[in-house]
């Protein structure tokens, strides 16, 4: 995706929206629009802090997915973010769904979701999740443990049957920080190619008459931008489906490469290239089947952050500028309980004052949170106006995937709403978390 030029910008002026959304325009005011709306009138309209999402960006995502891997299975993660609007953007768009839990599961069907197209996840899974993708009959649930397949397998009964995966684990590290990184030893999920205890697992389900096993599974981390850590997994794991045939006589029709596709959230960092990992994930598997003297297996991949991401901007009000102790501190009003991502992972975003244009030079801040906690930090050591003042809009690009998802009810601040813009036109989504919320869920004396 590019930021397109306006009338009166310059190529710094680009640069500066570079992880945008591709609708974003600059406003002779110092307002920026983003799908043809205001972003103050948004905040004017619905409070702050407000998540705002750009249709228009989220399915040209969804779109560009589908031209890159024409003849893959697409399924949009849904952890990333999920509301009835993106699912039905998502269903639109011919995409599947990659769900964790009965509540994701139930919000997709009852939202018109066809639960074939939907593959359940879940390092463990609970006695609802299993009950509910059976009764509302999920296309694929990816075994993750051996203890799962008993379960399983009695939970679908003597005469029934479910179409499955088992999540493998190749051994190969990649991610953007280590608490995503999934793909090695020694971390929950999946079961190792090196130990043999994936080899074991498949001869376990292969002996349970209900379970139908349809291919291996590989998720080895999160925001991950280079291509060879994918081509590497996908060696090691076709490597376990040729043994697979060898064994026991059986070629498996599928292979999931997960997901994880990194994606900029500051001006300059790298990004995933969608077109190399298709080319290079096709010719790895060709060359790796042909090899092991495989049919090639029918890729799946799983993208999530980078469907949602780049759509999403969240609009704070300043509530305080303290210069102390050699530091201008800028206190907004929300923080980590819209925002876990800072605190939990060290991300960083590149947040800008909208709504006025300030002739002031830039001063280096860090912009925080409303909460009681000295980690509440949203942003550190950013560049913003040195005029910046209480009532100022400040607006923070690439929050549309693990801001929603991710939202806690931390101080009782209560999740902001989700608002998007298509076409000149703004429409909630998902409204904001209220005090009577809170109150309702409390029931005791």
């Amino acid at each position: 995706m590019t930021t397109v030029l306006v009338p009166g910008t310059t190529a710094a002026d680009a640069d500066d929206l570079a992880v945008w959304p591709v609708s974003t325009r600059r406003q002779a005011d110092g307002d920026v629009g983003v799908g043809g709306v205001a972003l103050t009138e948004v905040a004017h309209r619905f409070g702050t802090p407000v998540y705002v999402l750009d249709e228009s960006e989220v399915r040209a995502r969804c779109r560009a997915y589908r031209a890159a891997f024409p003849d893959a299975h697409v399924m949009y993660a849904a952890k990333a973010l999920l509301c009835r609007a993106v699912i039905r953007w998502v269903r639109d768009e011919g995409l599947g769904l990659d769900v964790c839990s009965a509540g994701e599961l139930e919000l997709a069907v009852t939202s018109g979701f066809p639960p074939e197209r939907v593959i359940m996840h879940g390092n463990a899974k609970s006695p609802r999740d299993l009950e509910t993708a059976l009764r509302l009959g999920v296309g694929t649930i990816v075994i993750d443990s051996p203890s799962e397949i008993a379960r399983l397998a009695a939970a679908v009964g003597p005469h029934g049957h479910q179409r499955v995966m088992l999540r493998v684990t190749p051994g190969v590290s990649a991610g953007g920080h280590e608490k995503i990184r999934t793909g090695t030893d020694g971390q929950k999920f999946g079961l190792s190619l090196a130990d043999g205890s994936a080899e074991h697992a498949v001869a376990r389900i292969l002996s349970q008459p209900q379970l139908r096993l349809a291919g291996l599974h590989c998720h080895i981390g999160s925001q991950i931008t280079e291509v060879e850590p994918y081509v590497a997994s996908l060696r090691r794991v076709v490597g376990l489906m040729a043994r697979i045939r060898d064994v026991h006589g059986i070629a498996l029709p599928e292979l999931d490469m997960g997901g994880g596709h990194g994606v900029p959230y500051r001006p300059g960092e790298p990004a995933l290239d969608l077109s190399a990992l298709a080319r290079e994930l096709r010719g790895a598997l060709a060359s790796a089947c042909a090899s092991a003297g495989l049919d090639a297996p029918r890729l799946v991949i799983e993208p999530g952050r980078a469907i949602t991401g780049p759509a999403g901007v969240v609009l704070y009000r300043v509530l305080a500028v303290k210069h102390t102790g050699g530091q201008v501190f800028v206190a907004v009003d929300g923080g980590m309980s819209d925002n876990p991502r800072p605190a939990l992972y060290g991300a960083r975003y590149a947040p800008r004052l909208i709504g006025r244009r300030s002739p002031a030079k830039p001063t280096t801040a860090t912009v925080v949170g409303r909460h009681c906690e000295a980690g509440d930090v949203l942003a550190a050591d950013v560049e913003l106006p040195g005029d910046i003042r209480p009532g100022d809009l400040l607006a923070v690009p690439v929050a549309g995937a693990y801001h929603l998802s991710m939202a806690s009810g931390y101080n009782m601040v209560g999740r902001p709403p989700m608002v998007a813009v298509a076409d000149g036109s703004a429409r909630l989504l998902v409204r904001r978390e209220t005090l009577d919320d809170f109150r309702g869920r409390d029931v005791g004396e």
